[in-house]
């Protein structure tokens, strides 16, 4: 029976606070969340591992916008993976495509084994692959652990039918994690459908009057009472 695991994504060490105190399994830390998140400063990489006990991966992606890098920024991913390690993270994302819409797989290959022994997520970039099932075949092949995907569609409700169809074809030789638009009030729904076991949110709301993005602890609560009664049926 596989376990059920929570993956919250911040950009703050206080959002990766709560979202440790309301029972995540993991965190993905970042910035930039609004576009799609960018590798998180050096400040915040060193306090959020300090301050959090559980496993973090890092977000490695120098800027927003497309996953081609030219060589410049493929050499900074290289050192900011460099810094993960030092800092003794438990995990990384990265998502790399070339011009033609397929997965780099020598550069994603060159990144995986210098993160190793650390888990390398594939992240959303996937979504932007031209053959969803080709992509899933040269992430595997480049050493990658999980894909993090919403099934080539907007949300991960939507796209639910092409995740479990990942699913199935990975046969257990990569973990599919579901993400975008997972919340509590879907994520029952999502399993049942696509009959993975990893999720990831941001479980993030507005604070007005800490004009700040939060991980909200009675949202994280929520989905992991859910996930709790996954377990027990699985």
């Amino acid at each position: 029976m596989a376990s059920a695991l929570l993956e919250i994504c911040v950009e703050s060490v206080q959002a990766a606070i709560v979202a440790q105190n309301a029972g995540a399994d993991r965190i993905e830390l970042c910035a930039n969340l609004a576009e799609g998140g960018t590798t998180p400063s050096y400040g915040l990489m060193e306090v959020g591992r300090k301050k959090i006990s559980l496993p973090i991966h890092v977000m490695i992606r120098p800027r927003s916008g497309d996953f081609l890098f030219e060589a410049d920024e493929f050499e900074q991913m290289k050192r900011d993976i460099a810094i993960a390690k030092k800092l003794k993270f438990d995990g990384i994302v990265i998502g790399l495509l070339n011009d033609n819409g397929e997965v780099d797989v020598e550069k994603t290959e060159e990144l995986v084994k210098l993160a190793y022994p650390l888990h390398v997520t594939f992240h959303r970039a996937f979504d932007m692959a031209n053959d969803p099932f080709q992509a899933l075949e040269d992430i595997i092949s480049a050493g990658c652990h999980t894909i993090l995907t919403s099934g080539h569609r907007q949300t991960a409700i939507d796209g639910a039918e092409l995740i479990h169809r990942l699913q199935l074809k990975a046969n257990g030789k990569i973990n599919i994690m579901a993400g975008s638009g997972v919340t509590d009030k879907n994520i029952l729904e999502l399993a049942l459908k696509t009959k993975i076991h990893h999720f990831h949110a941001s479980a993030k709301k507005i604070c007005r009057e800490q004009h700040t993005f939060l991980g909200i602890t009675i949202l994280i609560w929520a989905v992991l009472l859910i996930i709790t009664n996954i377990k027990r049926d699985w």
